[in-house]
């Protein structure tokens, strides 16, 4: 039974994914092709804007001066990115210092695993009550989101170097700092990136929880002004632009990934 599942598993082969330009060709054709049927369907089963409101309807929004969009997305963008970045440097510094000490792993990595287990929607009122409202507690909450896939996938692949490898360069009076900046740093940068990808994502999650929990800006608490009023449009058009800053984060680490990382050593 197992080597029929095996046999099953390598015979199906994903669809080859189109190179170059026709990808974003595509992406952008598809991206267009919701917002027109979008916005056909509110107009053709008079949805009430209350409960979908249409693509023209939320870009009306953005006239609306008192919502203050710059102010309230650059707060958010700053969360985002701040939390993103903390939890990249944070997490190799780590991810390293658990590698060269083999005490230091055995005693503080399983407290890491367990602190990871915590949810973090229900730490983010008690970093609230720590820290009072402002930007620092929702890029904290932001930042414990996005550690652990970047620690755990970098010590990952860290481990992954062949020990061979190290052994000759030891043999050659390599130094410890030589060893992780020529052969284990960048034998693992295609992990670093896969938990970057998946911190992209939690970093916008980490940021919005805070801003729900209790705050006085950015994206988040124009949405629930906006619920208070039940003005769909706004809280729409607060999600697109989350939506876009999410995008961005994500593409900035594919596109560093692709400019440091050859195409045959990438996991995806």
């Amino acid at each position: 039974m197992q080597y029929v599942s095996i046999s099953l598993a390598t015979s199906v082969k994903m669809p080859a994914r189109p190179s170059g330009g026709r990808y974003w060709l595509m992406a952008i054709l598809s991206h267009i092709g919701l917002i027109a049927v979008w916005q056909l369907a509110i107009e053709i089963f008079k949805i009430p804007s209350f409960l979908l409101p249409s693509p023209l309807e939320m870009l009306g929004s953005l006239s609306n001066s008192g919502s203050d969009w710059w102010s309230n997305t650059l707060v958010t963008a700053v969360e985002i990115f701040a939390g993103f970045g903390l939890a990249i440097v944070v997490g190799i510094l780590l991810a390293l210092l658990f590698i060269w000490s083999k005490w230091l792993s055995l005693l503080i990595f399983p407290l890491f695993v367990t602190l990871n287990m915590i949810p973090k929607v229900a730490l983010g009122p008690l970093i609230i009550m720590w820290l009072k409202y402002g930007i620092m507690p929702n890029i904290l909450i932001a930042f414990t989101l996005c550690i652990f896939p970047v620690l755990l996938n970098t010590v990952r692949g860290l481990q992954e170097v062949e020990p061979e490898l190290l052994d000759l360069v030891r043999s050659l009076k390599g130094r410890r700092w030589q060893l992780f900046t020529k052969i284990q740093f960048p034998g693992a940068l295609p992990y670093i990136f896969s938990g970057m990808k998946i911190s992209a994502v939690l970093a916008v999650a980490g940021a919005i929880v805070g801003e729900f929990i209790a705050s006085d800006r950015g994206l988040g608490y124009l949405m629930i002004q906006a619920q208070n009023t039940l003005d769909s449009a706004t809280m729409m058009m607060a999600l697109t632009l989350l939506t876009i800053i999410g995008v961005l984060v994500y593409g900035m680490t594919v596109l560093l990934e692709r400019l440091t990382v050859i195409r045959d050593a990438r996991l995806d």
